[in-house]
This record gives structure tokens, C-alpha cells and sequence, in this order.
């Protein structure tokens, strides 16, 4: 086996720092500056605290690893707020790429661009504490037993009685708004979300309200895919879709959301 001389591996990681600068040259608003945008507020667990500057948070700890590895250090990084309605409109951009949770669909790709996926979001379970204590598990065994309610006409209802396969039928309402309802009323145990919607229905809407587990994002229908969103047409666009890439085969964007995501939320994943 051949081993690299520290001088020579020094060489290496300074030619690939110089490639990604050259890359994003001239490309960015303000030359020598990467501009990310993040909602207003930001919330968590994609930034904690609202301050994406301290690169807490899965989406916070994300842009700078993209911006690392796109050749800039993080006292070049300069952060501004957008709505997420503002930013999916067509026309000029005061960022040089935004994340705040924009799945990438064609109809905003008719509008803006987007980067190569950095997160496809998995399906998490949402109960409530008395279901817990009542002593459901994250095992495909404990599942089994629950009560549940499902959005009659969405990916989650064909997940559930394929890889779920509850005892009992689940019970069907007309939208998301009548499931968590009916699990607020006690109807039912648990339903289905996507985890980043899942989290929200926790913490704001549910009393009470608990993940219990998320599945890998391999086991979710159609998931959704995150992507950074960019001006229509942008320069940077190659230079952002390396930079994930890199990130993904070094195992980086995995360690991200291991640990904003699942251990920070505390949300295991289902086996």
C-alpha cells in the first residue's frame, strides 16, 4: 500500500481548495463572498436559536459545509432573511443560494434553480405522550399493534400497510387537518408525516405531541428532496452541485443529519 507524505497530502487538499475557488470566481453577488439566505425566522432543528451564523442546526450546518467546500472560509459567509414565498418567485436574488426546507419541484424549477438534493426527507411517526407511556416502541412489532389514521389519498397510506402492516384497518379521513384531529380526540394512535412536517405538528399543533420514530429515507415512497434554491439560470449551480456531491461520498452530509436530526431531536430510526 502507498502512503502519502504529509507534504504531498498538504498539496492536495490545497489543489482541491483552489478548484473549488476557481469554481465559484466572479459567480458569486460579491466577489470573495458566498451570500446564503435562511428563513425569517429560521427555525428548529434547521437553525437553533434563529442564528444560522453559529452554524448550529441541520440546514445552518449544511450551508457551511457546502461553503467550505466550495472554497470559503466561514468568516466569508454572509447571511440575509427571505420569506420562503418571496424567494420561490421568479427574478433577480439578493443570495447567492437559499435554504430554508424548498422541496424541488418542476413546477418552482419553471421559476427558479435548484441544487442536487442535501436532504430526502424521511417518514417519521407522530403519537402523543399518552401512547408512549401506554408503551409503544420505534419496532415494526410495536407498530403493529397501534391505532391508525391516514390522509386517505397521500404516500403515507400505501407505506403504512405495506411495510407497517397494522392489526387493525386504518382509519381514512379527507386531510391532514382531520387525522391530527382525530389523534388530539384519542380516535387514533399515530399517522404518518414526513419528519420535517412531522416535527412542526409536535411542536406547534399537538398537544403533547411525540415522534416515536423515522424510517431510513430509502423506505419512504416519493419522498421529498431538498434543494438549495438559486436565481433561474445561476452561475453557481455546478460549483453547488459538486460541492454536495463531495460531501455526500466523504460521508458528511450523513454525519449532519445523524446529529441535528436524530440526535438532537432525539428521533430514532425504526427497525
Amino acid at each position: 500500500m502507498k502512503f502519502l507524505t504529509t507534504s504531498a497530502l498538504a498539496l492536495m487538499m490545497a489543489t482541491g481548495a483552489m478548484a473549488a475557488e476557481s469554481c465559484a470566481t466572479g459567480k458569486t453577488l460579491t466577489d470573495g463572498t458566498l451570500t446564503i439566505a435562511t428563513g425569517n425566522p429560521a427555525f428548529f432543528p434547521w437553525v437553533l436559536d434563529d442564528a444560522p451564523e453559529a452554524g448550529k442546526g441541520y440546514e445552518a450546518a449544511v450551508a457551511y459545509a457546502i461553503a467550505g467546500k466550495m472554497g470559503f472560509d466561514s468568516d466569508a459567509v454572509t447571511w440575509t432573511r427571505t420569506s420562503f414565498d418571496q424567494s420561490i418567485q421568479p427574478g433577480a436574488k439578493d443570495f447567492d443560494f437559499n435554504l430554508q426546507q424548498f422541496s424541488i419541484t418542476a413546477e418552482r424549477e419553471e421559476m427558479v434553480d435548484f441544487s442536487d438534493p442535501y436532504y430526502t426527507s424521511a417518514m417519521a411517526v407522530l403519537t402523543t405522550k399518552s401512547v408512549v407511556e401506554n408503551g409503544a416502541e420505534p419496532t415494526i412489532a410495536s407498530l403493529k399493534d397501534l391505532v391508525w389514521g391516514a390522509h386517505a389519498t397521500t404516500t403515507a397510506l400505501p407505506m403504512l400497510n405495506e411495510l407497517i402492516q397494522p392489526n387493525t384497518a386504518p382509519l381514512l379521513y379527507g386531510d391532514n387537518v382531520d387525522v391530527t384531529a382525530a389523534m388530539q380526540a384519542g380516535q387514533i394512535d399515530a399517522a404518518l408525516f414526513d419528519l420535517p412536517t412531522a416535527l412542526y405538528l409536535s411542536a406547534v399543533v399537538l398537544n403533547d405531541g411525540v415522534i416515536l420514530g423515522q424510517f431510513p429515507a430509502e423506505n419512504t415512497p416519493s419522498p421529498d428532496h431538498f434543494g438549495l434554491l438559486m436565481a433561474e439560470g445561476s452561475a453557481l449551480k455546478p460549483c453547488v452541485d459538486e460541492a454536495i456531491a463531495a460531501l455526500k461520498a466523504d460521508g458528511t452530509l450523513a454525519a449532519i443529519e445523524a446529529e441535528w436530526l436524530q440526535e438532537t431531536t432525539g428521533v430514532p430510526v425504526i427497525k
